[in-house]
Order: C-alpha cells, then sequence, then structure tokens
C-alpha cells in the first residue's frame, strides 16, 4: 500500500520522534530546552498580564484551563482529551457571552487537538463557538501511524479510537462563514510530519475551506513555535495578520490554554482592547 505501512518498526518511531530531526541539538537535549524555554515563556507571560489560573471546567483532574487577560494530558484517553478541549472552548463561549468571535492555535499534538476542535458536531452541547481562525502548527492529523510506535505506549489507543479522532477522517465541506486556517510546518520536521500537514491542508482546500499552508525554513518541530515571541518571525507576522489587532500576539495569548500537558497545548485567542471588554463579554446576553 506504500507510505508508512512499508516503514520498518525503526524508521516508523523515527519518523514519528521530531527530536530526531533537529539539527540544532542532540535528540537528548532538545526537548528539554524546548520546554525550558515554553516554560520561560509562560512565566513571562504571567507576569506580564493578569490571569485567572487552573479555571476548572469539569470535574477532571486535568480539565482546567488558564485564561489570559488582555491588559489596557492527565494520562488519558484520546476521546477523553478530545472532550476536554470542546468542553474548555464551550466554558469559553459561556463564560463571555459576547466574544467577538475564538481563534484557535495549536502545536504538535495541540495542532491535532485543535483540529478536532473544528470537526466538532456542536449541537450536543448546545453552543455553536464563533471560530474565526486557526493556525496548526508541525501537527498530527492522522494517528493511525503512531499506534505502531512509543507514542501509543501511554496513550494505549486502538485502531478505531485512532481513526475516530483522526482530522484527517472528518474533513466536513466547509461553510458558507467557516473560518480562515493556516497549516504550518517545519523544514527540519520528520518526513511523516510534512506530508501529514500537506495532505492536510489538501483535503481542507478540496472541501473547500480556505486554508494557507506554510512551510517555514530554518526551523525544526521546536522552534518553529519557540520564536513566535520574535516580531520579525514569518508565523509571527503571519499569525498577526490573521487575527485581529485587538489580540496582542502572541504576548498575551501564547502561553494559555487548554490540554494535557506541555505537549497537548492549544490555545484559545479572544479579541478585546481592554480588561473592561472581557467584563462586557462575560454579560449575560439581552
Amino acid at each position: 500500500m506504500g507510505g508508512w505501512r512499508d516503514m520498518s518498526a525503526e524508521a516508523l518511531e523515527d519518523h514519528y520522534s521530531p527530536s530526531r530531526w533537529s539539527p540544532r541539538l542532540e535528540r537528548d537535549t532538545i526537548i528539554d530546552a524546548h520546554l525550558a524555554v515554553t516554560a520561560a515563556g509562560t512565566e513571562r507571560a504571567r507576569a506580564s498580564t493578569r490571569t485567572l489560573l487552573h479555571v476548572p471546567y469539569g470535574i477532571g483532574d486535568g480539565e482546567k484551563l488558564d485564561i489570559y487577560l488582555p491588559t489596557a494530558p492527565s494520562e488519558s484517553h484520546m476521546d477523553t482529551m478530545v472532550l476536554q478541549v470542546r468542553r474548555s472552548l464551550v466554558f469559553l463561549v459561556e463564560r463571555y457571552p459576547r466574544n467577538r468571535g475564538i481563534y484557535l492555535c495549536g502545536h504538535s499534538a495541540g495542532a491535532h487537538l485543535a483540529a478536532m476542535v473544528l470537526s466538532t458536531d456542536w449541537t450536543e452541547f448546545q453552543v455553536v463557538p464563533d471560530i474565526k481562525g486557526a493556525v496548526l502548527v508541525s501537527g498530527l492529523y492522522d494517528l493511525e501511524p503512531i499506534l505502531h510506535t512509543y507514542v501509543n505506549d501511554a496513550l494505549n489507543m486502538s485502531r478505531e479510537v485512532a481513526q475516530r479522532n483522526s482530522p484527517m477522517r472528518h474533513v466536513t465541506p466547509a461553510a458558507p462563514a467557516a473560518c480562515e486556517m493556516l497549516v504550518a510546518v517545519a523544514q527540519h520536521d520528520s518526513p511523516e510530519f510534512r506530508r501529514q500537514s500537506q495532505e492536510y491542508s489538501q483535503a481542507l482546500r478540496e472541501a473547500g475551506w480556505s486554508v494557507s499552508l506554510l512551510d517555514l525554513a530554518g526551523v525544526d518541530h521546536f522552534d518553529i513555535i519557540e520564536k513566535l515571541s520574535e516580531d520579525s518571525y514569518v508565523l509571527t507576522q503571519v499569525g498577526r495578520r490573521a487575527v485581529p489587532r485587538q489580540i496582542r500576539w502572541p504576548a498575551t495569548s501564547l502561553w494559555g490554554g487548554a490540554g494535557s500537558g506541555a505537549f497537548h497545548r492549544v490555545w484559545f485567542l479572544i479579541p478585546g482592547d481592554s480588561e473592561h471588554d472581557f467584563k462586557s463579554m462575560m454579560a449575560p446576553r439581552e
């Protein structure tokens, strides 16, 4: 059948281990370096704005989110993680009923979760979020290949679960008001990550979605997102054009979000010029 099915187990492990593809650092050190950068980014973001941290949106230990107000996975089943992110978005819509739209951003496994949000049947939640745009960075959109890698040791997914939670298998025809989408991938992502980004963006395009594929040169799976703090970085500039100027991309929103750990982070960006806007959003609809 070709593709990943013809790979040896060792080759498949390589292709779904992003740390093995970066030319910057050794595989044993790049993940620690990435965690250090993201932790430092979290501290900077929390120091620069008011926050509501660890806000519960459900009863599970992992069902909490951080809200970053603008200035003037627990080890869970994949179905549970996807549901957690969907429920956290419903929570935000209900908490800020006058919001002017929501923008999604996700990296790596977080991009997978953000893509699954876009495939949600919102009728069961009795609310329809006004999702204006999505930025998906170095994501996985077909989970079946990782069933055969170490990644599934913790997830313990069956083939049915992997298929049920693969965005590639749930691309729906775009609605008239479908959001704008940006799929970004790194030059030094593995060939499989790059293939998945290309095929997912093509599937969206064929289904009528407005989608752009951004292939970023000179970056790997980790610094493709780390560099968002740099004004001159291409993805920073593209992201700023993709979302309203009221969102201070990425300073007030980059490290907030929902998910089950550092590699399952999804950010929800809500336009607002000030804290007053957020208080207004929280007011009941008339």
